[in-house]
This record gives C-alpha cells, structure tokens and sequence, in this order.
C-alpha cells in the first residue's frame, strides 16, 4: 500500500520536475497576444520562438517593444534572469487604388565611403543617461548610415555597426 502510495505520489511530481524549462510554445501564444498578429502576418512574430531553447521557468514574463519601431518583442523575466527578442513581420502599407503609378527614376549614384576598411574607429551606444565608446578597426567600407563589421577584441568576432561619420560609427539602434 505503502508503495503504491510512494509510486503515485512520484508519478505526480515526475512531470512537473521535468518541466523545469519556460514553454516557448506559452511565448509564442503571448507574443500573439501582444502584438495582436498571428506568427509571420504583417504585425506578428516573423516566426515562433526556438523551441531548443531552454529558459529558466518564469512566473511572470513581461513584454515590450525594443524600440519606438516595434520590430521586435522582448520576452523578459526578472527571477530567474533572462532576456528574449523576438522579430516582428513589418507591415506592408496598401497603396490606395487611385494613387497614380511613381515613374521609375534613374538609380542614385552610389554614396562616398566615409569609413574604410582599416579605418581606426570609434563605436558608440547610448540612450539618455548613459553612452559607451569602444575603440575598433573597420572590416569594410561604408557610406554615411551605411553598416560595417568593426573589429574591436582580437580575441572575439567582429560586430556590425553604422557609419555616422568619418571616425565614428554607433551600434545599430543607437545612432542619432
């Protein structure tokens, strides 16, 4: 009886001790539920979170933009400590019935390099209050708003940021 009771009692906690992980499959019906689009329609996630993830289980996630854009959802938890940014589909604007066709204009001439590669460089990132700069190395040449790798530890791979000016470069989202 004894170990029947024990068996029972093992069988009930057996499922719950093996979900220890976040439920992407719960992100992804909140995600919905946020943005007020279906996974990869205009205004919804582009696609579903990672299932191969493996969150810590959070009792209350919280959700937000990344930026005034809204092209991405962050997924938060404060106990345990983590952080997911899930791309949103932009929406596509209709263009209205009797608006007249837009000639097709000649290609603009390609933008002058402000950035070379070899270039020493400094990146930047900031929000109000704060800013960081880190010195780096230009992997390739770029126009003013144009991206580039830069080089900034020898020992790590190289991130991408965005022309400013000669000499100057931010992270993307973080430019002026």
């Amino acid at each position: 009886m004894i170990r029947h009771s024990l068996f029972a009692v093992m069988m009930i906690a057996a499922p719950a001790a093996a979900q220890t992980y976040q439920s992407t499959t719960q992100l992804d019906e909140a995600v919905v539920q946020f943005t007020g689009a279906s996974i990869g329609m205009d205004g919804g996630a582009q696609m579903p979170v990672d299932p191969r993830l493996k969150l810590a289980r959070c009792a209350m996630p919280q959700f937000g933009w990344l930026s005034d854009r809204q092209d991405a959802v962050v997924i938060s938890c404060m106990g345990p400590a983590w952080k997911v940014y899930v791309p949103v589909r932009r929406m596509h604007r209709a263009v209205p019935e009797r608006a007249a066709p837009t000639p097709v204009a000649a290609a603009p001439a390609k933008a002058e390099p402000v950035i070379r590669r070899g270039d020493p460089i400094m990146v930047e990132a900031g929000a109000p209050g704060f800013s960081i700069t880190r010195d780096g190395i230009a992997m390739g040449d770029a126009p003013v708003g144009g991206r580039l790798m830069v080089k900034v530890d020898p020992a790590k791979p190289p991130i991408q940021a965005v022309a400013l000016e000669a000499g100057r470069a931010a992270l993307p989202g973080f430019g002026r």
